[in-house]
């Protein structure tokens, strides 16, 4: 059986490779992919912008996947094959301080990512181990499910954040993550859920996929020291140091954005007079991802709501070039292999 692959050999190099589809070895299963979702990462792995410490070329981009188990190697319960199916990104050693304690996001190990350093999405198969994978049910949408591995990092946000019933909570940023941290959050029965965002397409989207109101980063001055929670999701240059001025003194603030060198710094002196807490969150562990899986399955998150294009493997130039093209109607996009 044949299977399709795009390979980037060299940032701006890119082609779409055919060839025999992969086998699992052992404790690792083989994976049909129906839908990948594109984003700024893949975006800078294909230019060339990602630190060279957390990609590997040539290599087959791809973190944000769902599809059917279609081979188990050796150690694997047969059983999987031919169900729905997402799986974590990364490859964590599984025996460190940190990965016993749950935390498998910080584990010590060598840095090991599916799409990054390993074999990702964007083609008709993957290989994964079976440990990483997060059973779906038999009837559940694929296509949604591709964006399961941005939501599991919002679900970390959500969940390093502690949100109450009644508070007032402000999310920066309408993009991906944004949308999914307020569907997540409107959970909790918020007294407020604010919304920050330039783009008035997607602060409306907000409205309606939870909010309980949408402003722009202008509109939001008058509503420093507000918020109880600010769960930042943007990673622009003045975000990190946006959301510190929007919480209230005592407040919490959740950083998730990534950020690049140069950024606004946050202000020491306000941090320890309005003694905020701060935490941050780079990609999901493990309880972050069965969270994000469970509201899914329950039908409480509804990741759909956030596609805008789809395109063939054939047509990935088209629909990365999408990606940050400064359109504010693009949402999510994704490839159907």
């Amino acid at each position: 059986m044949s299977s399709r692959a795009i390979v980037v050999d060299a940032p701006g190099s890119h082609r779409l490779a055919v060839g025999e589809r992969p086998g699992p070895g052992a404790g690792e299963v083989v994976v049909r992919v129906a839908a990948a979702g594109i984003c700024m990462s893949d975006r800078e792995v294909h230019d060339g912008h990602r630190d060279p410490g957390y990609v590997r070329y040539p290599l087959t981009p791809g973190h944000e996947w769902a599809g059917t188990v279609e081979a188990a190697g050796p150690g694997v319960d047969p059983a999987l094959v031919g169900r729905r199916t997402v799986a974590e990104g990364f490859r964590t050693c599984g025996t460190c301080a940190r990965c016993r304690c749950g935390e498998t996001s910080l584990c010590a190990g060598p840095y090991a990512e599916t799409g990054f350093t390993h074999p990702g999405g964007f083609a008709d198969h993957v290989v994964v181990p079976a440990r990483l994978l997060h059973p779906l049910p038999d009837d559940a949408d694929l296509r949604a499910a591709a964006l399961l591995e941005p939501a599991a990092v919002a679900a970390a946000a959500v969940r390093a954040g502690a949100p109450e019933p009644g508070e007032r909570i402000a999310v920066v940023g309408a993009g991906t993550l944004g949308l999914l941290a307020v569907q997540l959050v409107s959970g909790y029965s918020p007294g407020e859920l604010t919304v920050i965002d330039p783009r008035l397409e997607r602060a409306g989207l907000a409205v309606r996929l939870g909010a309980s109101e949408a402003r722009s980063p202008e509109g939001s001055r008058r509503a420093r020291g507000r918020f109880d929670l600010v769960i930042e999701t943007a990673g622009a240059p003045s975000t990190a140091a946006d959301a510190t001025l929007l919480a209230r003194r005592g407040g919490r603030v959740v950083l998730t954005g990534m950020f690049a060198p140069g950024a606004t710094g946050i202000d020491p002196v306000h941090l320890s007079l309005s003694q905020l807490t701060v935490r941050s969150v780079f990609g999901a562990p493990s309880a972050a991802w069965s969270f994000a899986v469970r509201a899914f399955t329950t039908g409480h998150l509804d990741p759909a709501a956030l596609i805008t294009h789809e395109f063939p493997l054939e047509r990935y130039a088209d629909a990365l070039a999408l990606v940050g093209g400064g359109d504010p109607t693009t949402g999510k996009v994704l490839l159907r292999p």
